[in-house]
């Protein structure tokens, strides 16, 4: 069985190692070798790392944090907590650099022989490649001619933001809790990857704000009231947007990734929507080999009908969030804090959302 992959971001090398585990061949198209980011972080939740140790790669235990606790804050109640999320037998979710497991399934792959990746000089080879004789074709690249000619049809929205990222060196402490301001700003997240290093994702509203990266690590400094910063990173910066794909794929091909699904990074799903997603594809690949079969485009169907209603319903309950909080800045009264310790004290509700963040939408 060959199968031909499009793109050069870490969901795809999951994808591969995932499909070369089956003893399938994986040709990876890519049109180039883009600087990777050293800023960036992803949060892998708990039955996601299972799933990623167990089918994809194991990841080393000194490559992750653990995270305990979730503390949740608004600068409307003056900083005040007003949420926690906490399960008080297991860790929350785990910590990573997009980095180090970036670079660890690239080296393992480099040395399987089902895997080979080739290099494209001209995006527009692509529309022959996706010709060959391949059992399936899966586009992981959002930026590429496909995804601009094939995949276009979207329900979009534009936030009119930019997430600014970065790590921060401080003072050792025990760093378990990750923390969540809601600022007049927009969203600031500190998650800890070290007892000595916290990412930093600040999700700013530019109708509210114009900023450069001084005045983002003033900001950083002013809503920071736990670490004792020694230095900062680099900063980066990315836009933000909300999107969904209308249909997850076109004759012979099947959209993957971020083109299926953008969403806000306040609750750190975006990866985590995509593992989902390599779970349900990859138990419909089995489920082939099992019987015998050969890999079809019949997969496409089965993935989309298994995936696109609750991917949309969890995704735009994550918008929900960011606009009820945005709304919420704009208000000046404090009826919504009487809603956050009804769910903070009610240990149902509590464990229904802590349980909805690590598994995602389930019926």
């Amino acid at each position: 069985m060959n199968v031909c992959l499009i793109g050069n971001n870490l969901i795809t090398l999951s994808l591969a190692k995932n499909l070369t585990n089956k003893n399938i061949k994986v040709f990876n198209y890519v049109q180039s070798n883009k600087k990777k980011s050293n800023t960036r972080t992803i949060g892998i939740t708990r039955d996601n790392l299972q799933f990623f140790n167990e089918e994809i790669l194991n990841i080393k235990k000194k490559m992750i944090w653990d995270i305990k606790k979730i503390d949740v804050y608004s600068e409307k109640y003056k900083k005040q907590k007003i949420l926690n999320f906490e399960n008080y037998k297991k860790s929350l979710f785990y910590m990573i650099k997009n980095d180090e497991i970036y670079n660890l399934l690239e080296k393992n792959l480099k040395k399987n022989f089902l895997y080979k990746k080739i290099y494209l000089k001209n995006s527009n080879l692509l529309k022959k490649v996706v010709k060959k004789n391949f059992d399936i074709v899966i586009n992981c690249d959002q930026n590429n001619i496909i995804s601009k000619e094939i995949f276009f049809k979207k329900i979009t929205k534009n936030y009119n933001s930019k997430a600014f990222t970065c790590i921060i060196n401080h003072k050792r402490i025990n760093n378990k809790v990750a923390s969540q301001i809601f600022t007049k700003y927009g969203p600031i997240a500190f998650l800890p990857i070290s007892n000595s290093k916290t990412s930093i994702v600040f999700s700013v509203d530019l109708n509210k704000i114009k900023l450069n990266e001084i005045k983002v690590i003033d900001l950083i400094n002013y809503y920071n009231f736990k670490y004792e910063i020694q230095n900062f990173s680099e900063v980066e910066v990315f836009d933000l947007s909300f999107s969904t794909l209308r249909n997850y794929f076109q004759k012979n091909i099947l959209a993957f990734g971020d083109i299926i699904h953008k969403v806000h990074p306040l609750a750190g799903q975006g990866f985590n929507i995509s593992l989902r997603d390599l779970q349900v594809l990859s138990k419909l690949i089995q489920k082939k080999i099992n019987l015998g079969l050969p890999l079809d485009i019949s997969i496409f169907q089965e993935f989309e009908n298994n995936t696109k209603h609750l991917n949309y319903v969890f995704i735009s309950g994550i918008d929900l969030i960011y606009e009820f909080f945005k709304f919420d800045n704009k208000i000046k009264n404090n009826i919504s804090n009487i809603f956050f310790k009804i769910i903070d004290k009610n240990k149902n509700l509590n464990k229904f959302f802590s349980s909805y963040a690590n598994k995602g939408l389930v019926l």
